[in-house]
């Protein structure tokens, strides 16, 4: 540290440059840095933000001695093996999702934690986003009642993306899908079934061996819970959406149509009409800002370009318009107080690798046409 705050690393400018200025202005952050093997990039960040970029190498950045932390937005074929040489050089580590791709990787990233006593964390947007923060709130209040069921989805195009995304198992990247269904299950998912369908054309499927473009499984959660997830990559037509659905035994919570719109929470109430059953009453909810838990200075990250200096408290009253949902000041926030107080930070090792380990099992259960696969404890 330097002068008692933090000396941060990003590396990948790609995505990752949307949390470049979220670091830059957090309060406990002395010093953010940037690295990229794209030079055009770093220049722009050098001229746009005024974030230095003095590394020639990811390996230089291991090497010096003055960096607390590293944050990993690089690609996902990369990310078992950054985050355990982040780990064992003695630095903290945060990754984007997944964690990794094999269960090994998994493994060895646990491991080095383990080993090295600094912090990894699992950086899942979607368990920062007003909805889910909506729902939770709804759950732990009682408000929702008893968890019944959980549902997610997530369905985008992948087509034209770098070379590395063709033709991947959908659930190898199905943790938008999976996180928020862990996360409000209270539990962890020990086993699942699943299923592949439909076919791509012969490019996509030879670069992984994964003859499918989308995946549907049904996970079962150690406290008796189950839920279903499905994802898409290629080839199939359907507006994006990271969709969240947590059925209550007195609300239940959907998400809208598309990735934007505004969610539906349907109430069980008793009929007036003498009839059997209760009445279903829908809604649609405007989703409210939650940034109470940030400082200050990171107030405006999650309404993105909507917020305005001069009304601050009425821009911010709404969430909409920030990066995933509001998540990425959230992310940044934990994983910085969980280094400066010394704890685990909440989406640590362990409830990473069971939320990728369940959607890498989900692809092996998919390939073995529905066979039930034990999701390794971590």
């Amino acid at each position: 540290m330097k002068n008692g705050k933090l000396k941060v690393v990003l590396v990948g400018l790609g995505f990752g440059g949307a949390f470049a200025e979220i670091y830059k202005c957090h309060p406990e952050v002395g010093e953010i840095l940037v690295y990229d093997p794209d030079q055009a990039k770093e220049d722009w960040f050098k001229a746009t933000f005024g974030i230095e970029a003095p590394y020639d190498s990811f390996e230089a950045i291991l090497a010096d001695p003055t960096v607390d932390a590293v944050h990993l937005v690089t690609p996902i074929p990369l990310h078992g093996k950054q985050s355990v040489a982040v780990l064992e050089a003695g630095k903290h580590c945060a990754c984007t999702v997944p964690m990794g791709v094999t269960l090994e990787e998994l493994r060895l990233i646990v491991e080095a934690k383990r080993k090295s006593g600094k912090n990894y964390m699992f950086m899942e947007t979607t368990l920062y986003t007003y909805q889910y923060m909506y729902v939770k709130k709804m759950i732990e209040s009682g408000e929702l009642g008893r968890v019944q069921f959980l549902r997610g989805c997530h369905y985008q195009d992948m087509e034209n993306w770098p070379h590395y995304w063709d033709g991947l198992p959908p659930m190898h990247y199905g943790t938008h899908a999976i996180a928020p269904m862990v996360g409000l299950s209270g539990s962890r998912i020990a086993r699942v079934h699943a299923y592949g369908s439909g076919t791509m054309r012969e490019e996509l499927v030879r670069n992984y061996g994964n003859p499918f473009p989308v995946e549907t499984a049904i996970f079962a959660f150690e406290n008796g819970l189950k839920g279903e997830a499905t994802r898409s990559l290629f080839e199939t037509a359907r507006m994006y959406q990271e969709g969240m659905f947590v059925y209550g035994s007195k609300k239940t919570f959907e998400w809208g149509f598309t990735d934007d719109s505004d969610p539906i929470v349907t109430s069980l109430v008793p009929r007036t009409d003498g009839l059997r059953g209760f009445d279903s009453v829908m809604e649609t909810v405007k989703m409210p800002n939650d940034y109470s838990d940030l400082p200050e200075p990171l107030w405006r990250f999650t309404v993105g370009g909507n917020y305005d200096p001069l009304r601050p408290q009425e821009t911010l009253a709404v969430g909409a318009g920030a990066g995933h949902h509001g998540s990425h000041a959230h992310l940044v926030n934990e994983f910085v107080m969980s280094i400066v107080e010394e704890r685990k930070p909440w989406i640590d090792e362990i409830l990473g690798a069971n939320i990728t380990a369940a959607g890498i099992c989900a692809h092996l259960s998919a390939l073995r046409d529905g066979a039930e696969v034990v999701v390794p404890v971590f």
